[in-house]
């Protein structure tokens, strides 16, 4: 810092203004200096660049949701198949969740201090005791366009510093878990991989189109979270009035942010080269009649509640009936018909199938 205030005092003599030059870092210490300057240049980096860049991957997103909000799958909870859903119900929630953090990313505070060795303005007050300083520090750092810390010790507490990369982080981790469900999805064949022309996908098998945008961008973001998370857990402690390892931490900070737009690079890549397989989707939910237990059990719950059936432990039964082997559309069917509930739910029922066993996922895609 030193050294950057003998520069601009000799800037300033071969300007011919040595008669302010004495004015060069009058009162300040380093951090008065480094919190404005690292404010600027992480809201300029967060709004100008990563924002954009997150931007462009939450369109995609909706894009994509609005495009296959109709196209039915099934689901898997715990790796094993469940209550069908839509590709675009299941791409909008990501979307709705990255929606949610980045409005608290673009609502951050970026707060700067400019109150002396201590915080406490001594030597503006020995210089000048009847100048208001606070107020003249304020609108100075507010000018910047940023937010004025007014109570700290020697440096700016990074408290907002700490809360902004915890978010970048937790979007971080919502965008990690979108590449691990496309690339399962890749793998189901759910999504087909649209070739590169040129690209390899293996050193021995010509054949392989593999998912790398995505196994990049998963190793990108766990470089930036850990990244960010030492951030964090640093820079919210500083030894009394300062020490130095936020100084040393802070050169990060620039990394981690390239590492997660490194990381979403490639999901906005990856994501303009995935093409969705109807007919895999519905292949696979036509084997797996058995799902529609739920909504048996449940059809015949609602059946003896209102007194039109008499079936004791619904669950059980159909537990009995497709727990653990695969149950075809007309072996329930035939259970169906046996049911005692009533004719217009036994219709409903008998109308149902994996396909069309979405509940309103089409509408909350779009």
């Amino acid at each position: 810092m030193k050294a950057i205030e003998y520069l601009v005092r000799d800037r300033l003599s071969s300007l011919g203004l040595d008669a302010i030059a004495e004015l060069t870092h009058f009162a300040c210490t380093s951090e008065d200096i480094n919190s404005a300057s690292y404010a600027l240049t992480v809201k300029r980096a967060v709004e100008e660049v990563w924002l954009p860049a997150l931007d462009t991957v939450i369109a995609k997103l909706r894009e994509l949701a609005a495009e296959h909000a109709d196209a039915p799958m099934l689901s898997r909870t715990h790796g094993q198949p469940a209550t069908p859903s839509t590709m675009g119900k299941e791409i909008a929630v990501f979307a709705w969740r990255l929606e949610r953090v980045r409005g608290q990313i673009a609502a951050s505070d970026y707060l700067a201090k400019f109150s002396g060795a201590t915080g406490t303005w001594s030597a503006h007050l020995a210089a000048d005791p009847d100048a208001d300083w606070p107020t003249i520090a304020r609108e100075y750092i507010e000018r910047l366009g940023l937010g004025f810390n007014l109570l700290t010790t020697q440096i700016e507490s990074h408290d907002w510093q700490v809360e902004l990369y915890d978010r970048v982080r937790h979007a971080g981790g919502i965008l990690h878990n979108l590449a691990t469900d496309i690339w399962t999805y890749i793998s189901l064949g759910y999504f087909a991989q649209i070739p590169v022309a040129g690209a390899t996908g293996s050193s021995t098998m010509p054949h392989k189109i593999n998912p790398i945008r995505f196994e990049n961008a998963e190793a990108n973001l766990e470089i930036s979270g850990a990244l960010l998370a030492s951030l964090g857990q640093t820079l919210v402690t500083s030894r009394l009035q300062r020490d130095l390892t936020d100084s040393t931490t802070q050169r990060n900070i620039g990394v981690a942010f390239g590492h997660s737009l490194l990381a979403l690079d490639n999901l906005r890549r990856g994501l303009n080269a995935i093409s969705l397989s109807r007919d895999v989707l519905l292949a696979d939910l036509d084997v797996n009649w058995e799902v529609l237990a739920e909504a048996i059990q449940t059809v015949i719950r609602a059946e003896v509640v209102a007194g039109r059936s008499s079936i004791s432990d619904p669950y059980a039964l159909l537990k009995e009936l497709t727990r653990g082997h695969r149950v075809g559309a007309e072996d329930l069917a035939a259970f169906v018909e046996g049911l005692e509930i009533g004719d217009a739910a036994k219709q409903r029922l008998l109308a149902l199938t994996p396909a069309t066993y979405t509940g309103i996922a089409e509408q909350l895609a779009k």
